[in-house]
């Protein structure tokens, strides 16, 4: 790929609150993140521009129209809770002309809101939990029977936002009051499923037309005691103090025989592309009590942290970070199939093909 012109946006938004120190979830960590992303860039000769975004889209249209870049790289991510500004980024950056790494704006929409998702996927034919169930008021709990174990989510979050030890409910009392907590603090609906206790998965895919399936890797929560749930919650992916933190390792490739797999595989590709997902994603997967793999969340543009997630899983597979970043660009300008080059703003693009 010849050498090009990248804007590497992100969201810089910060509501002055200071950072926790163990928290590599924080901004500090999220710069030093984008830092990391335009060294692997720039090892592969391309000119990046490095472009916070507060939120104000217009400051963003003027510098991309400065700048006239041939891609944008997107690292935007919401911090403000259900919000869905991520889908909006994403739109307003094609509606301007630019090619955009990782996946288009409906599937960041639909792999955010987890309801819709899992309901999309269930109509595809798709394993998803028991028990899915929105829950937009406390009353609504009671028009379920309900078979625990449950865990129960803020719907419209990712990042393990809202789990903690308390997700995983084994009484309607505490499942009322999960709910409760969920609905008065992120103001959005409740999620709840049933809770599978099998082995956990998780699948990092790379590419545009063809798609690549990166080495397995899978969570082992042996090491927990037993008063924590065994699940991916807010401090076990992001707080380096906690004990969830500190005992919850991942297993890369994952000890899987080859036709679970390639069963494995083959579902999460099946559901990456079901919501549309394109250029690099992540599928997490848990068995259920028959050993067969149950699509828990589908993740559009997940975390690119260099010996971390996706990058790890890609390292396992040979392709070294800035390959793996070169080869999310290289999506950018496959497609998204039918993806029509409309830009709105007549300025923004002119006389630069999009790339396919």
């Amino acid at each position: 790929m010849n050498k090009l012109r990248v804007a590497l946006i992100y969201n810089a938004f910060t509501d002055a609150q200071p950072d926790e120190k163990a928290d590599t979830g924080s901004l500090h960590y999220l710069r030093q993140m984008i830092r990391g992303i335009a060294r692997g860039l720039r090892a592969r000769r391309h000119q990046v521009t490095v472009m916070p975004l507060a939120g104000d889209l217009s400051v963003l249209q003027r510098r991309l129209d400065r700048l006239r870049p041939d891609v944008v790289f997107n690292q935007y991510d919401d911090v403000v809770h259900g919000a869905l500004y991520e889908m909006r980024v994403a739109a307003f950056i094609r509606m301007l002309g630019y090619p955009l790494t990782g996946s288009p704006a409906l599937a960041l929409g639909l792999s955010r809101d987890k309801y819709m998702s899992l309901s999309l996927l269930k109509g595809a034919g798709l394993p998803t939990p028991p028990s899915t169930a929105l829950i937009e008021r406390l009353r609504d709990l009671d028009e379920h029977k309900w078979t625990f174990p449950l865990i129960v989510h803020a719907a419209q979050e990712h990042a393990g936002i809202g789990l903690d030890r308390n997700s995983v409910v084994e009484t309607r009392t505490a499942l009322r009051d999960k709910a409760r907590e969920v609905l008065k603090t992120y103001k959005q609906p409740a999620l709840v499923q049933r809770f599978l206790k099998g082995r956990e998965f998780n699948v990092g895919l790379v590419g545009g037309r063809t798609l690549r399936a990166m080495p397995l890797a899978e969570v082992d929560y042996s090491r927990l005691p037993r008063t924590i749930p065994p699940i991916m919650s807010y401090a076990a992916k992001w707080v380096a103090t906690s004990v969830e933190y500190k005992r919850t390792a991942i297993i890369c490739p994952a000890r899987v025989d080859a036709d679970l797999a390639a069963l494995i595989n083959r579902t999460a590709i099946k559901a990456f592309r079901a919501v549309g997902g394109w250029g690099y994603g992540r599928v997490d997967i848990r068995l259920d009590e028959n050993g067969e793999p149950i699509i828990l969340e589908v993740n559009c543009n997940p975390c690119l942290d260099s010996g971390m997630g996706l990058a790890r899983a890609a390292d396992r597979a040979g392709l070294a970070y800035p390959d793996l970043l070169q080869a999310i660009v290289k999506a950018a300008f496959e497609g998204p199939p039918y993806d029509m080059h409309l830009p709105i703003f007549k300025t923004a693009g002119e006389g630069r093909p999009l790339g396919r």
